[in-house]
């Protein structure tokens, strides 16, 4: 049978990621799907970043047809009857009034683990698995999101391709675009790019490569963890809606903005710099060239998980392009030389956007991450 209400459980970790992930998700399951979504998110201020029309103060209240649930860290409300389905975002451990509420119900509530998201080829081994509860008699199964059929995808709503699509072809609308954002028209030969990373040492020898080549490039540079390091190296404070020059290069810093705007910017840009989850999987649906800035971990635990995806991402690509792509990606985020390597992956840039719509392609040709939840559930409820 399957579920027609769910509530996810969220803890913002690092900023924005996590929870963008699961607001996505609820999204998908209410606007798409018409289910009843209720969600939990222990900071209401970070989530309101991205969902401007939030109240942070607010412990309950409606956005966008959803529940929205402030999470307290004491004290969780003993009236809550759980949803037919629950999921726990990243491994966030529910509160224990609420686990019995769940072993309580005549029916036991689907209970999911949706964890990170991972090419790497152990999780494909673990995607589905149950961990029955030592206590309860509850069951959680693990969720893993992945690129390929046998894992759980990844999230993308109804009609977004074709609204992507007649986006890239609107030229009016992305011109209209830029102007509501304060940023000039295209000029001719124009490479314009976005930059959301984590802080990186290797984003200053980038920005030198652009400003130092042959084409005008137009950097737009989300505010974040990047910034310090940018305006060090251009040697001026920046803030949004900031402005600077140098060489062939132009940046431009953006306010944060919801996740539908962040879409669009995309969707605009030629080449895009993202960082963590939430970006990189809405950057494979702008169907544009891409450069991964992944979480970093201790003991380059991240490398490996970069190199899984760039081994799925560059499978059946001529020897040369798949080098050049991998190279930048790694000299991004091991901080080498990243000059030497946009040299050699420019000239792949038109061939890389063709082959950014067949890996689009390719991704969705089995179902989303909710499709494929959603049969999941639907086979253990």
């Amino acid at each position: 049978m399957s579920p027609r209400s769910w509530d996810i459980f969220c803890t913002v970790i690092d900023n924005y990621g996590d929870i963008g992930v699961a607001w996505r998700l609820a999204r998908r399951l209410a606007h798409d799907r018409g289910h009843a979504v209720r969600l939990w998110v222990d900071d209401l201020a970070s989530f309101a970043r991205i969902a401007p029309g939030l109240a942070p103060a607010l412990p309950q209240q409606s956005l966008a047809g959803i529940d929205i649930r402030h999470w307290p860290q004491a004290g969780f409300p003993a009236d809550i009857i759980p949803a037919d389905a629950v999921i726990e975002a990243f491994g966030c451990r529910l509160p224990d009034s609420f686990e019995a509420a769940m072993a309580a119900q005549a029916v036991k509530p689907a209970w999911i683990n949706l964890e990170y998201l991972s090419a790497e080829d152990w999780t494909l081994s673990h995607h589905k698995l149950p961990s029955p509860h030592p206590r309860l008699p509850l069951t959680k199964h693990f969720f893993f999101p992945g690129f390929d059929a046998a894992s759980g995808g990844l999230i993308c709503e109804d009609g977004l391709i074709d609204a992507r699509a007649a986006w890239q072809a609107d030229d009016a609308a992305q011109n209209a675009y830029w102007l509501r954002r304060g940023l000039p028209p295209r000029v001719p030969g124009e490479l314009r790019v976005s930059l959301f990373a984590y802080h990186n040492p290797a984003a200053a020898k980038l920005l030198q490569a652009w400003a130092d080549g042959p084409l005008p490039v137009r950097c737009l540079v989300p505010e974040g963890k990047a910034l310090p390091a940018i305006a060090g190296w251009l040697g001026q404070p920046l803030q949004a809606g900031g402005h600077a020059r140098l060489g062939n290069l132009d940046v431009h810093v953006l306010p944060l903005s919801d996740q539908d705007d962040y879409d669009r910017l995309l969707w605009s840009c030629d080449f895009n710099c993202v960082r963590g989850e939430d970006s990189l999987v809405r950057s494979q649906w702008a169907a544009r060239p891409m450069l991964w800035h992944i979480y970093p971990q201790d003991d380059d635990a991240h490398i490996a998980k970069l190199e899984a995806f760039l081994e799925q991402y560059c499978a059946g690509l001529p020897a040369g392009m798949a080098a050049a792509l991998r190279a930048l990606n790694l000299a991004w985020n091991r901080h080498g030389d990243i000059a030497a390597a946009w040299r050699d992956a420019a000239p792949w840039l038109p061939a890389w956007r063709g082959h950014a719509t067949n890996w689009q392609q390719h991704l969705l040709k089995d179902g989303d991450l909710a499709a494929r939840l959603l049969h999941f559930v639907g086979e253990i409820s």
